[in-house]
């Protein structure tokens, strides 16, 4: 039982964010490599790098290839190793090795378990809703441009508020900020789709992978998330948004989509 972890960078918080991160990420017994997938423009010239080399390794793309495309790097070497599980991580999430190593542990032990991701708050302890249900074109674009007070309804159901959050649940999304997967659940799904540039490949990938392994949402566990958002600052990264959103839907259906209403309803 080995664990890899990726992060994607671009443009990273070394001291901030990457370097504390990556710090717990070494306690963590089970760990095989961290991969850190740098789509930034210069490579990193960090002299922190140099000291961590047995089970850190840098990778310059020197391009910014796009989330999932860059976390693919890393997953198919924890293909190539036939590595147990893969842990696909922001860089932006404060975690702690001693809950991964029971994160790792308990998925061991639940071998139709595919995809886990653990309750994800703010700095402030305020819960982030990040199991859903699939979205439909309306919870992703109308939440987005319409009054709260139209949408609403529809989100607290998407966001799954209408269940017990204290209980584990098995959803057909989970966020791509902490996606601790089963190696052969995701080699199975056939790894991120690589034709979104970023946002919805989390969706994508998850929605795959329940097919035929639980994707659970397991609140035994807690981890902090800084959450930026930037589609919601950044007009260029808006674009970006629903492009790919468009894409998504493009490829499983705007208004038909009868797994979806499946999953869903289960």
């Amino acid at each position: 039982m080995n664990l890899n972890i990726s992060i994607v960078l671009y443009h990273p918080q070394w001291e901030e964010e990457v370097i504390p991160l990556v710090e717990e990420l070494l306690k963590v017994k089970s760990l095989r490599k961290i991969y850190l997938v740098d789509n930034s423009e210069h490579k990193a010239d960090h002299p922190w790098l140099e000291t961590k080399r047995s089970k850190l390794q840098y990778m310059f793309n020197g391009a910014n290839l796009g989330y999932g495309s860059a976390h693919n790097i890393a997953i198919r070497e924890s293909v190539f190793y036939m590595t147990t599980f893969h842990l696909v991580l922001n860089s932006d999430i404060q975690v702690k090795a001693t809950d991964i190593n029971q994160m790792v542990e308990w998925m061991a032990g639940y071998p139709e378990v595919g995809q886990l991701m653990p309750r994800v708050v703010n700095n402030d302890g305020q819960q982030q809703y990040l199991a859903k249900r699939l979205p439909s074109p309306w919870n992703v674009f109308a939440r987005r441009f319409l009054p709260e007070w139209m949408t609403a309804r529809s989100n607290r159901r998407y966001e799954l508020r209408d269940l017990d959050l204290t209980r584990p649940i098995n959803a057909p999304y989970l966020s791509g900020c902490f996606m601790l997967l089963r190696t052969e659940a995701v080699l199975e799904a056939g790894l991120f789709d690589e034709r979104y540039f970023m946002y919805p490949e989390d969706i994508d990938l998850t929605r795959t992978i329940h097919r035929r392994w639980l994707t659970l949402y397991q609140p035994q566990w807690t981890i902090i998330h800084a959450h930026r958002q930037a589609s919601y600052s950044d007009r260029r990264m808006l674009w970006i948004h629903i492009q790919n959103l468009c894409r998504y839907f493009n490829k499983y259906g705007w208004i038909w989509d009868k797994e979806r209403w499946q999953m869903n309803k289960l």
